[in-house]
């Protein structure tokens, strides 16, 4: 027979052939199979795996504490069968192609469904196949992609794409290593688009998936930390190798953290696993996984000016696209264009004068403070101090240095962050934004 261990086993002795039957433990409460082996038994076949003697390989069984295997063989066929009548109804997977698969792994990062769902399609339109995409500029990207945050990921899908046509014709690869040789796909993303798509046998890995396979186990720790991670995928790649259907179970088990075990106040009574859920058995499903230790975001004050002409139109320039202006601003909404900003930690004490003056305009714009807006982004709590003016004429003195008067109906083709949003919502008297 050939053994695949799983746990904290060296790689090198994950899969190895043994002789002799090993002993079944059946009937377990988790409907689980446990396969054990006597260590010497074991320890000779590392012996002839790596052509050392069988006295290093059992000081190697010994050191490295190789545990049982555990294979949870009836988990991917349960979650297959309640997945079939519990999916949501979602527009990536009424069709299924790797480009739909990958615009939508890449638009769900950290972001709500509900919030993709209505972009997707939009998106899709805009867009149809990744040459169009690759064809598309950089604005018209951002601005397609306006709502859903993030923005890195536009720019990283809008150059995944760009490799899809260089280097595959056009057509998105169904191989998980040629799809993570692409910008901004990773370990999950491959899995996911090479799995759910084209059937492959790739394990995946999200909060959503890490979170199961704890409270299954009731594994202890944060999602987040390096060794339950570690511990996940080992959990997944035993996972995709026991299901029947690879697709079918790896959706499924993302399905089931999203809409089910979820973070808070999972709903265990729907639960297709709650009879061999150990958290649940154990009372344990509020406390598993542990929260995530949360970093302190960093203060930044902002100075923005509103400057509208009497035609309606509106002053905006646009942010760098790279990191390298310095500062706490660096990389911030990179591309995207906003009212006239400028970073001041005496913000908030500066005459109208001073605010002018700081962020270039000439001194004939009477700036007025209109108020402050808050906006909290992953790592920055954001103050913008906002500013207001409205001037006659076309305004030319104030389009320099990038800067541009866009009209209302115009704005729809400006990718704006939807903090830039709400300044201008806040420094002028009527809505400009769609």
């Amino acid at each position: 027979m050939r053994l695949r261990l799983a746990g904290s086993s060296p790689a090198k002795f994950r899969t190895l052939p043994v002789p002799g039957e090993p002993r079944k433990v059946a009937g377990a409460p988790d409907g689980k199979i446990e396969v054990r082996m006597e260590w010497l038994r074991l320890a000779r076949a590392m012996a002839k795996k790596t052509r050392k003697s069988s006295v290093s390989a059992r000081s190697t069984v010994r050191r490295e504490g190789v545990p049982p295997m555990r294979i949870g063989t009836n988990v991917p066929d349960l979650l297959a069968a309640w997945f079939r009548g519990s999916a949501r109804v979602l527009p990536w997977r009424q069709t299924r192609d790797g480009y739909r698969a990958l615009v939508s792994e890449l638009m769900l990062q950290q972001t709500q469904v509900s919030r993709v769902v209505e972009k997707f399609e939009p998106f899709i339109a805009r867009f149809p196949t990744p040459a169009a995409l690759a064809a598309a500029s950089e604005d018209e990207v951002l601005t397609a992609w306006q709502g859903l945050g993030y923005y890195r990921r536009a720019r990283l899908l809008h150059a995944a794409a760009k490799a899809v046509v260089a280097r595959h014709g056009g057509e998105v690869p169904s191989a998980a290593e040629a799809l993570r040789a692409l910008p901004g796909v990773g370990r999950y993303t491959s899995g996911a688009v090479s799995s759910i798509v084209f059937g492959a046998r790739e394990p995946i890995v999200d909060g959503n998936v890490t979170r199961v396979f704890q409270r299954l186990e009731a594994r202890a720790g944060s999602a987040s930390d390096g060794d339950v991670q570690a511990w996940a995928w080992e959990r997944a790649e035993a996972f995709v190798a026991a299901a029947r259907e690879p697709s079918v179970a790896n959706e499924a088990l993302m399905e089931l953290g999203a809409t089910v075990c979820t973070p808070a106040a999972p709903r265990c009574g729907e639960c297709p696993l709650r009879a061999t859920c150990a958290a649940h058995a154990k009372e344990l499903t509020a406390e598993i996984p542990a929260p995530k230790k949360r970093v302190a975001r960093k203060d930044l004050v902002l100075v923005t000016a509103c400057v509208r002409r009497t035609d309606g139109a509106v002053l905006l320039e646009q942010r760098p696209t790279g990191g390298r202006s310095g500062g706490a601003l660096s990389g911030l909404w990179a591309g995207l264009w906003q009212p006239p900003a400028v970073e001041s930690a005496d913000g908030a004490d500066l005459a109208p004068r001073a605010a002018g003056e700081l962020l270039g305009l000439p001194a004939s714009v009477a700036l007025a403070a209109v108020g402050e807006v808050p906006f909290m982004t992953t790592h920055r709590a954001v103050r913008f101090v906002v500013f207001a003016a409205k001037v006659r004429g076309a305004g030319k003195a104030l389009a320099v240095r990038g800067r541009v008067w866009v009209k209302p109906d115009d704005l729809a083709n400006y990718a704006l962050s939807n903090a830039a949003k709400k300044v201008l919502a806040r420094g002028v008297d009527r809505p400009v934004c769609p």
